[in-house]
């Protein structure tokens, strides 16, 4: 069923104006990110840390994205998009910067957790405006190609870092990532904030609490919500268990960068289409897809062999989630009240989060007690879970039927 989209006043009318000021500062960022990434657990190590510990070091990124998220939501209402943007972007320099200079494993764990504590109120921000600006029919078009952008940063930051490395030593990857920060925070700073559509009355509008968002829209949150978070796991996961399947096969690390890029790459392409397909005939019909691809890359994987088995599986993954780039942020644009369109992303990026967090720690835990095929079947299970919960709960939309309404009747 195609989905008609209610109409709204954007405060743009295309998304060429995004280009300069969300887009490229979307790959700047995230060119930073993929240069760091590789670095934290190699720089742990340096300092002393234990495998265990290395890896606790790079998990509390991920912790620092969910204990931000809903204090982000309270800032970015309070103060605007705009001073958002420069207040994380400031945080996110000084956990960079930590990182840069630490000496023992303490002090950079407390980087890599100001770093996920600046990427909340970052993501937040430029979710938030993008939600505020974009005309509806275009929407989904814009959250895809923020998230294509960003992954495309990603993927490039590796290369972009170990050229850096090869001059200046094992942190260059975070002397790219503070630039990284400073710069798209830069870009993204010189758009002023959009309107607020704020209900007449609502004089305690900066005082919502946490509980007041899950008691006010508890029905979408325990609903499409929950498909969200078994969304992002599914999603999250496969950056796990590819390694682990290849080393399995006892395939080399560059074999594994080469099938990485390939299923990458594959990712970028699909990303752009799925926008079209979502804002032309609805959410459903590419979040849907997106699991069911993503469920069926997970029953297949135990059945490649070589290298060439598990590059048609990650290009499977590829589609899968490059068809998933965008979804999450677009349905939580959908159903956000306007008048506290943040607080309410707030808690719904909670879910996306906490999956980025989880999701790997879920699947280390699997294969400790599990045979890696029982774990990929396990996966696949949630993968078509979450496919079955967002068919049954994506709101059909109606014009004739407000924001308000489609929360209550999900």
């Amino acid at each position: 069923m195609t989905e008609t989209l209610p109409k709204e006043q954007p405060a743009i009318a295309g998304l060429k104006p995004l280009v300069t000021t969300v887009f490229v500062p979307a790959a700047i960022f995230g060119i930073g990110q993929g240069a760091a990434a590789p670095i934290m657990a190699v720089t742990a190590r340096d300092l002393g840390a234990s495998v265990a510990v290395a890896g606790l070091i790079v998990a509390l990124g991920g912790l620092g994205a969910v204990l931000g998220d809903l204090p982000a939501g309270r800032i970015v209402s309070r103060f605007g998009e705009r001073r958002s943007i420069i207040g994380g972007s400031s945080l996110g320099a000084t956990g960079v910067v930590i990182c840069l200079l630490a000496q023992t494993p303490w002090m950079l764990g407390i980087g890599a957790l100001l770093t996920g504590l600046a990427n909340a109120v970052w993501g937040l921000a430029r979710q938030s405006y993008l939600a505020e600006t974009v005309p509806l029919g275009l929407r989904a078009r814009a959250m895809s190609s923020f998230a294509a952008m960003w992954r495309l940063g990603f993927f490039l930051g590796p290369l972009i870092g170990a050229g850096v490395i090869l001059l200046v030593g094992a942190r260059g990857g975070f002397l790219v990532q503070l630039v990284g920060v400073v710069l798209a925070g830069a870009l993204m700073a010189r758009v002023p904030d959009p309107p607020r559509k704020v209900q007449a009355g609502n004089s305690d509008h900066g005082h919502v609490t946490l509980p007041e968002i899950l008691r006010r829209h508890r029905a979408a949150l325990s609903t499409l919500g929950t498909g969200s978070l078994l969304m992002g796991a599914a999603r999250t996961s496969r950056e796990a268990v590819l390694p682990l399947w290849a080393l399995h096969l006892g395939l080399d690390a560059a074999q594994v960068s080469v099938i990485f890029g390939i299923g990458a790459a594959v990712d970028l392409l699909c990303s752009y289409p799925a926008g079209h397909i979502m804002d032309r005939y609805g959410r459903r019909l590419v979040a849907v897809p997106s699991l069911t691809v993503i469920g069926v890359s997970y029953l297949l994987l135990p059945f490649s062999t070589g290298a060439v088995g598990l590059t048609v599986v990650a290009v499977v993954m590829g589609i899968g989630n490059g068809l998933g780039n965008g979804v999450i942020m677009t349905l939580g644009a959908d159903i956000a009240p306007p008048e506290e369109r943040a607080e309410f992303l707030a808690a719904w990026r909670l879910t996306h989060d906490t999956d980025m967090f989880g999701g790997p720690l879920a699947i280390g835990l699997l294969a400790a007690v599990l045979p890696l095929g029982w774990a990929f079947a396990a996966l696949g299970a949630t993968s078509f879970a979450g496919a079955a919960m967002m068919f049954r709960f994506i709101p059909v939309y109606s014009p004739r039927v407000s924001p308000r309404s489609r929360v209550g009747k999900l």
